[in-house]
């Protein structure tokens, strides 16, 4: 358990130090916020800095840094450094911009902010990009914890109407619906915290409850190579699959809701880098549970795959019995369904201000906001019936949602890099993960099943894949120095313009 204990302890250290480097570099200041500027009683309300920092982190929790670390221990403890590491240099970074540009540019969505530092087409592409995630999002976030709720009821002996997934799907997208539609502080303010404290009671009582109970954690250096079952390669798979525990571009749509919030800049640091580490904390947490608690065999982890393979309820359910008893079913209830709820109405809240600032309709109005809530959850529902029908497949929603998902973290810390090309700050703390995250996206898109995986030569073809990843990566980059030198040159000539005019 020594090499998780050190990746804990990186990533509590990482918030402090890299942090607070990512914070300066921004540069904070005491101008007047948009929660006080504009302060609309529905979308820009000032909260409290404990508040905005459960609230955020319930926001873009959800099953993200649960499942996704799950699954991503199929690979091994290797995860833990992606986890940790993805966290403090990435992760948190996107966080961060993406709440701080939105704070500057009058709490506008993650689209919006994009567009402006980066241009008008590709403005277009995330208003769409980011509305179907956002749809894509809150289907899962809805048909996750209707199944456990089955699965938990079901455990108990419970048959009817309530023992049906649909049903209970049904129930959460009408709670979506209201969520999605009031006032930000009339529940998401209220309760929210109390699920957000729930979130990390869980992750602590699943950490303690590992050794209490005789699991042992693997160590990285022991395990210092590829134990997915299925032999599927840790690049970039792996850093797909655990998306939210690591980056996660749905943060970015997520962020700006709070950045309506803030009562002052200087409450970034803690708000948006510091609920990205608390994620990862949370997600370093499951990891660990997935790699101690299932049998391996021939050095691969087969139990873990056998107990996903029984749906992602089963496995949240079986880790949390097995690590606290009892007192687990009530935490796999409060956190595991709750939480994951609580993602999903604001990712439909989320889609509908993208909508709204998209279309310039103002949403102080209740009629214009239904014109915007109505549509959005028709489209949840469509995809989450479809799943409990068996027309789609929750699998397969994950699997583009976790790609499109990663590649909205890429461009979003391109615009960050942008920001601060325009500033004459330090961009590569953006610059340097948005080249990673960009041989990530383009690597997986390249091979993977649901991608140009579907034609057979592409499919897991590493030999073609890797290469062209990196060196769509390396373009992406000289088209942002370029571009940079260019912002330079502008802002130079514009400088020289304006002295011979004043001579």
């Amino acid at each position: 358990m020594i090499s998780f204990v050190l990746c804990l302890g990186l990533l509590i250290a990482g918030y402090f130090t890299y942090g607070k480097l990512v914070d300066s570099t921004f540069g904070p200041d005491d101008r007047e916020t948009p929660a006080v500027a504009i302060n609309d009683g529905v979308d820009y309300v000032v909260m409290p800095q404990w508040k905005l920092f459960l609230v955020q982190l319930l926001n873009i929790a959800g099953l993200g840094p649960i499942f996704g670390a799950l699954q991503g221990a199929l690979w091994g403890p290797i995860v833990f450094l992606w986890i940790t590491f993805g966290t403090i240099f990435a992760g948190g970074v996107h966080d961060y911009f993406s709440g701080m540009l939105s704070e500057r540019n009058n709490g506008d969505s993650i689209a919006e902010v994009t567009g402006k530092y980066l241009g008008n087409t590709m403005k277009a592409i995330m208003r769409v990009f980011s509305v179907v995630l956002l749809v894509m999002v809150g289907t899962v976030f809805a048909v996750g914890p209707a199944g456990l709720i089955v699965q938990l009821i079901t455990n108990k002996g419970v048959t009817g109407p309530f023992s049906n997934t649909a049903v209970w799907l049904g129930i959460i997208l009408i709670y979506y619906f209201i969520a999605t539609f009031i006032s930000i502080d009339k529940i998401i303010g209220k309760i929210y915290p109390i699920f957000g404290i729930c979130l990390i009671i869980m992750a602590i009582g699943v950490v303690i409850g590992l050794p209490l109970n005789g699991f042992h954690t693997p160590e990285i250096w022991n395990h210092f190579y590829n134990m997915h079952p299925k032999t599927t390669p840790v690049w970039s798979f792996m850093f797909i699959t655990v998306a939210c525990g690591a980056i996660s571009g749905f943060h970015s749509t997520q962020s700006p809701l709070m950045a309506r919030c803030l009562k002052s800049e200087r409450q970034g640091h803690f708000v948006f880098y510091g609920a990205m580490v608390a994620e990862g904390c949370i997600a370093l947490v499951w990891a660990a549970a997935g790699c101690s608690l299932y049998a391996t065999t021939d050095g691969l982890n087969s139990g873990l795959q056998e107990i996903l393979a029984g749906g992602q309820s089963a496995a949240i359910y079986d880790v949390c019995v097995k690590t606290m008893g009892n007192v687990g079913v009530i935490l796999a209830m409060l956190g595991v369904v709750a939480c994951p709820i609580t993602s999903g109405d604001t990712a439909f809240r989320s889609a509908r201000l993208t909508l709204a600032d998209w279309l310039k309709i103002d949403q102080e109005s209740y009629k214009n906001r239904l014109k915007l809530c109505v549509p959005l959850l028709g489209c949840g529902a469509f995809l989450g019936f479809g799943n409990s029908f068996g027309i789609f497949s929750y699998a397969v929603i994950w699997r583009y949602f976790s790609w499109t998902n990663q590649t909205l973290a890429m461009l979003v810390l391109w615009s960050g890099a942008m920001y601060l090309v325009r500033e004459k700050k330090n961009y590569w703390v953006c610059a340097v993960p948005a080249t990673f995250m960009s041989a990530v996206s383009a690597t997986y898109f390249l091979m993977a099943p649901e991608c140009l995986g579907l034609i057979p030569f592409f499919k897991n073809n590493t030999a073609v894949a890797y290469p062209l990843g990196i060196v769509v990566a390396a373009c992406f980059l000289y088209l942002f120095i370029n571009a940079s030198k260019k912002n330079r040159l502008n802002d130079s000539a514009h400088v020289n313009h304006s002295e011979v005019a004043h001579a």
